[in-house]
């Protein structure tokens, strides 16, 4: 159906409005419709507030989506198929949407999901991406750390609690960029402390913004860390 919008899925960065890219800030300017995840008390998500410099709410149909963070499959479904069925609609008025993500669209993104479900329920529907700057590399920026040099390997890891797993991941590689690391961090410091490499790991928290923190990783025993913090760690 060629009278149908495009989904953009936009990458726009680590959290700094800068590190967004030319043609995702095109794209930005040239749809009517800007789709981003939005918290439940109606807070702007982080994506929101990554692109607000840039737009004008009054020029734009600003569609606010709701993703619960829960595991319980018959909510995730039902709000799901509800999110994508609201893009749907805007995309059958011809208009095309940017949903706006932080990070990179394609790389532990809501827009991964997104994407999957419209192809599968509305197949027609033509979907483009636009790469974007990740938190990874917004680290290596901020803490001047190379990840990676000639030979070397890295691994971006999701932190979950298996000691051994975690422990492992850093003995195999050259450097490693472990995520959602707040809800593991007293175990991850414990890894560190084992293998003698805490002075080799920084810490931070939504990196590149203007509310970064770069943690001393020898004070946090026991701190309450926000979701969007990763820990690099570079031997």
């Amino acid at each position: 159906m060629s009278n149908l919008g495009i989904l953009y899925g936009l990458g726009v960065g680590p959290g700094d409005p800068e590190l967004i890219t030319v043609k995702a800030f095109r794209v930005i300017q040239e749809s009517p419709v800007i789709a981003y995840p939005k918290k439940l008390r109606g807070s702007k998500s982080y994506a929101h507030r990554i692109v607000d410099v840039y737009i004008n709410p009054e020029e734009k149909d600003m569609l606010g989506l709701v993703f619960p963070m829960t595991k319980d499959e018959a909510v995730l479904e039902r709000e799901w198929t509800k999110s994508v069925e609201l893009v749907y609609e805007k995309l059958k008025e011809g208009k095309d949407v940017a949903f706006v993500t932080e990070g990179d669209p394609l790389l532990y993104s809501t827009f991964i999901h997104m994407m999957k479900l419209m192809q599968d329920k509305h197949p027609e529907v033509e979907i483009r991406t636009v790469p974007g700057i990740s938190s990874f590399n917004g680290s290596a920026s901020r803490l001047g750390i190379a990840l990676a040099d000639g030979d070397d390997k890295v691994a971006i890891i999701p932190a979950h609690d298996d000691y051994n797993a975690m422990r492992d991941a850093i003995e195999s590689h050259d450097a490693v960029v472990f995520i959602k690391v707040a809800k593991v961090i007293d175990l991850m410091l414990q890894v560190l402390r084992d293998l003698d490499l805490l002075d080799k790991a920084s810490v931070v928290t939504k990196v590149t913004s203007d509310e970064e923190i770069i943690w001393d990783v020898r004070e946090l025993d026991g701190v309450e860390l926000e979701y969007l913090t990763l820990m690099v760690v570079r031997k």
